[in-house]
């Protein structure tokens, strides 16, 4: 930190031919200060033997007795050299520390940063003093960054120079008058508090851009210790914020996370530092490749890979403490004017127990986090879906009161980690918070091994932890390409996870998936398919970049390695591609989707074709129920906490299937997954939901209501809509106060297949789309209005996405006009494409 950043701001005397901050002149005033090298040069020796140190006169200091020396030597000699030029406590004369030696974090070749403060002495005095100050560390080659102020004049400097001000608020006295060390420290911090308000923003504004021009410390081959995203100058922003009384030091973090914590990570980067220096033998911020490994040695961490992956720990750690306390402080700034008398924010639900207050995700007020162990997933969830950060208390007390997850996992666990993975890039910055504050760890035990682990080859841009959630982001934009979006994204997810244990990380990834999906509570066959996609996901890359393609032996081969499974093919191909786009710039082109796509499709005519799909099969009892031709509608908890089965028997009428959605989704009932079928003249409707809050309604409401639809006296689709805009007024626009409506953006575009149905005038419909609430009615409505009967209907949510098939009898089932119709009443209901947003790096 540079106290004077400008000679010119400097309006106390310095000696002749010089400005402040600068070094000494070509030829002068060296008889003025002549008799003072001898001392300069003591000081110098003793420099030199701390950093000698290892030979058998000398110990080798570790790094932070080596600062702390370095402190005291320094201090000493200034202190002494204060008193013989008569810098005492009544002299009128002050000298005050900045920077490192301020913060006592003296590094082997930092500046000396000294501010030399006068009760409006004589300038010609006050010249003589510096001169004899300054010119034996100038002649002892000694770097030197220096001013000399009146108490006003540094405050002045201090309230117009933002980068001064960080400087002065570090500020110690060293030697002479205390009190006039302690006005200026004190009018610095007075003056910082108070101005806080209208230097918030270019605070804010600074920092960004030297994180736009130094990157981040935790994803950089030579990463800038003092500069770049989660380094040492966050550190003193974080303090900075502290001293304006506008968030913790410490902000959201606790001595059990991972790496320990801030002040562990704070003096893990101080110690690269600090040998980063001595090994370079000069002042160095950034690490190179060459000095890794003799730094990870002399810190006893390992070797190179051993210290990334310390450095990516402590500048994540770091990093997520900087983002907390930028968003409390900003929550937390005085308010001014009209302002003052803005209602306090209220508190918007956002699910069970989850809820929004001042731009962050918070609990409810009756939420019991000792006793719902999914609050976790719900609360990252809800962050993820509407891109508010969750708040850094709410996830200290998820930590602190959470039980762990029953094995296997309750199905609205799972779902919740489904949503949070179906975010695209949103789930990035939630699951990075729970993973800083211990809470990813908690619910994936084997991450541990992946976290912050650092690549083997220069191709790949994240940490092997970091590659995994990248993969997921992008696998969530992929979801309608695939029969199965829910065992795509974990698959992502968990496609790496046996790097960092030694052995094939396939083949170790491959058990691990097994232990992962039984702890989710998978089905056995979906387990499998997940085991299965992690041991085979570098299959098509490396066979369709290594192999001959036009040799029928290597489509076999890939074919036996699947064995025939089209649905396992197809994943992997989705995969492949979220793989190699979150690896890094380049590694998915042309080239290789081409030769990897020209694969897939020579294995899909080996194993010809995809599977069609059928109706589940009709409950006797039920079937029993029906034939009295009445509507009966049966509520029963399915097994989870908060899941349900819902069950409507009816005479089978047009329009049935979209009340009865609707019905639920005017009630928060979120449909999980739905059977349709039929029994003689009468319809049964299966519907697995989960409420969004509290309890489900009585049956017997559901009922009434399901009445009143089919005799025409509720107008459903326009009732969900104005529940949709509700929902939506609800939501804050980041960086306002105010309340907005947003766009239904997906993740991943919607897709429609079309299969020939197994009697005439039969087709079956297959949609793969993100979810919407109501969406279930919505495409019936559709439907129905296209003149479609729907015959029978199996629809599946998982996470944010649905795969909805339908049997259609159509009057011309085999015009292509009639199916561009249904397509085009179909999209028109379903979430579409959120435009592409530029990716952090």
């Amino acid at each position: 930190m540079r106290s004077d950043p400008t000679g010119s701001q400097n309006n106390g005397p310095v000696p002749a031919g010089k400005s402040a901050g600068a070094g000494p002149p070509a030829s002068s005033g060296g008889s003025v200060v002549a008799s003072s090298s001898d001392a300069a040069a003591d000081l110098v020796r003793a420099r030199t033997q701390l950093l000698d140190g290892g030979d058998a006169r000398h110990r080798r200091l570790d790094a932070p007795a080596l600062r702390q020396a370095l402190v005291d030597l320094h201090e000493f000699w200034l202190t002494t050299k204060g008193a013989e030029l008569g810098i005492k406590p009544d002299s009128g004369f002050a000298l005050v520390a900045v920077g490192g030696l301020a913060r006592r974090e003296m590094l082997p070749y930092s500046d000396l940063d000294l501010v030399l403060l006068h009760d409006d002495v004589d300038p010609k005095h006050v010249s003589e003093v510096a001169d004899q100050l300054w010119y034996p560390l100038w002649d002892a080659h000694i770097k030197l960054d220096h001013s000399v102020r009146t108490v006003p004049q540094a405050i002045q400097v201090a309230a117009k120079d933002l980068t001064a001000a960080l400087g002065m608020l570090e500020a110690r006295h060293l030697v002479g008058d205390e009190e006039l060390s302690n006005l200026l420290i004190g009018g610095v911090r007075r003056e910082w508090r108070t101005g806080i308000r209208s230097r918030f923003d270019e605070l804010v504004e600074q920092a960004r851009a030297r994180w736009s021009r130094s990157g981040e410390i935790a994803h950089r081959a030579e990463p800038d210790l003092k500069n770049g995203r989660g380094g040492l100058r966050d550190v003193q922003l974080l303090d900075a914020l502290a001293i304006a009384q506008l968030t913790d030091a410490v902000p959201g973090l606790g001595p059990e996370v991972p790496g320990g914590g801030l002040d562990y990570s704070h003096r893990r980067l101080l110690d690269v530092r600090t040998e980063l220096h001595r090994v370079a033998g000069r002042a160095r911020d950034q690490l190179r490749a060459q000095d890794a490994d003799e730094i990870g040695a002399a810190l006893r961490i390992g070797d190179r890979f051993d210290l990334a992956r310390t450095l990516s720990d402590s500048a994540r750690t770091v990093s997520y403490s900087v983002d907390v306390g930028l968003r409390t402080a900003g929550n937390a700034l005085p308010r001014r004017g009209l302002s003052r008398l803005r209602r306090v924010p209220v508190r918007r639900p956002l699910d069970e127990g989850v809820v929004e207050h001042a731009g962050e995700v918070v609990l409810a007020r009756d939420a019991q986090p000792t006793k719902d162990p999914g609050l976790i997933l719900r609360v990252a969830a809800a962050s993820a879906q509407t891109e508010i950060p969750m708040a850094a208390t709410t996830l200290n007390r998820l930590s602190e009161g959470s039980p762990e997850l029953r094995e296997p996992w309750p199905k609205e666990a799972l779902n919740d980690l489904l949503v949070l993975l179906d975010s695209g890039r949103n789930a990035i910055a939630a699951i990075e918070a729970l993973d800083r504050t211990g809470l990813w760890g908690r619910l994936l035990p084997e991450w541990g091994a992946v976290r912050d682990l650092p690549p083997r080859d220069a191709v790949h841009t994240w940490t092997v932890d970091r590659h995994l959630v990248e993969t997921a982001a992008y696998a969530s934009g992929f979801t309608t390409r695939v029969s199965r979006p829910d065992i795509l994204v974990l698959s992502a997810l968990l496609h790496d996870i046996g790097k960092g244990r030694g052995g094939d990380h396939s083949v170790v990834g491959a058990e691990l998936a097994i232990q992962i999906g039984n702890r989710l509570g998978l089905w056995p066959t979906d387990v499998a398919l997940l085991s299965a996609i992690v041991r085979h996901h570098l299959l098509l890359p490396e066979t369709a970049t290594r192999r001959d393609l036009d040799d029928p032996a290597t489509v076999q081969s890939v074919v036996d390695a699947l064995d025939g499974d089209t649905m396992l093919l197809e994943l992997l191909h989705a995969l492949a591609e979220a793989d190699s786009l979150a690896t890094g710039p380049g590694v998915w082109g042309d080239w290789k989707s081409s030769l990897v796509g020209e694969l897939v499709r020579r294995c899909r005519m080996v194993m010809a074709g995809d599977r069609l799909p059928t109706p589940d099969p009709l409950d006797p009892e039920q079937v029993e129920r029906a034939a009295d031709g009445g509507v009966h509608v049966d509520l029963r908890p399915e097994g989870g906490q908060h899941t349900f089965v819902v069950t409507v028997i009816a005479p089978d009428k047009p329009g049935l299937l979209s009340d009865a959605a609707g019905v639920l989704a005017l009630h928060s009932l979120r449909v999980l997954s739905a059977s349709v079928g039929g029994s003689g003249d009468s319809a049964i409707n299966t519907f697995v939901v989960s409420p969004k809050f509290g309890s489900p309604p009585p049956a017997g409401l559901l009922r009434q209501e399901l009445i009143r639809a089919m005799a025409g006296d509720l107008d459903l689709l326009k009732m969900l809509e104005k529940k949709e805009r509700d929902a939506a007024d609800s939501q804050p626009v980041r960086g306002s106060g105010e309340t907005g409506v947003p766009m239904l953006y997906a993740q991943a575009p919607p897709r429609l297949i079309w299969f020939d149905g197994t009697e005439p005038g039969e087709v079956i419909l297959e949609l793969r789309a993100e979810d919407r609430l109501g969406v279930l009615c919505r495409l019936a409505k559709a439907l129905e209005k296209r003149g479609a009967d729907i015959r029978w209907a199996k629809v599946s949510t998982m996470g944010s996405a649905v795969v909805d098939s339908f049997c259609l009898r159509l009057a011309d089932a085999d015009s292509r006009a009639t199916r561009q119709g249904i397509e085009v009443a179909i999209l028109a209901v379903v979430p579409s494409p959120r435009p592409p947003k530029p990716v952090d790096t």
